[in-house]
């Protein structure tokens, strides 16, 4: 059963999982530090261009399945217009009051 992003408990994976599916790259990028890491199936990428080929330009969009870490994994059905749909997990860790990192792979 999918859980709808406005009802997923963290405010801030919450506010990003919106911005994805809404196309909203300002939206999603206010979220983070400015120093923001993120990984892909364990390999880091820059942030920026990953989020552009994979979210932005391709129509990203993330259906929640299951929430852990007090909302800060996810399991979610990702699909974008040059991969399809996908399984997979992500995880976010927190500083300041944004998000710091992003690990998404396959789950």
């Amino acid at each position: 059963m999918t859980i709808p992003p406005q009802n997923l408990s963290d405010p801030l994976v919450r506010s990003l999982a919106l911005a994805i599916n809404a196309g909203d790259r300002e939206g999603f990028l206010s979220l983070l530090t400015d120093d923001a890491t993120l990984s892909d199936d364990g390999s880091d990428r820059d942030l920026q261009q990953w989020i552009d080929k994979e979210i932005f330009t391709s129509g990203g969009h993330i259906d929640v399945q299951s929430e852990s870490d007090g909302g800060r994994s996810l399991i979610a059905d990702f699909r974008n217009d040059t991969w399809g749909q996908m399984r997979t997990a992500w995880r976010f860790d927190m500083a300041d009051g944004r998000i710091s990192r992003i690990e998404t792979g396959q789950a």
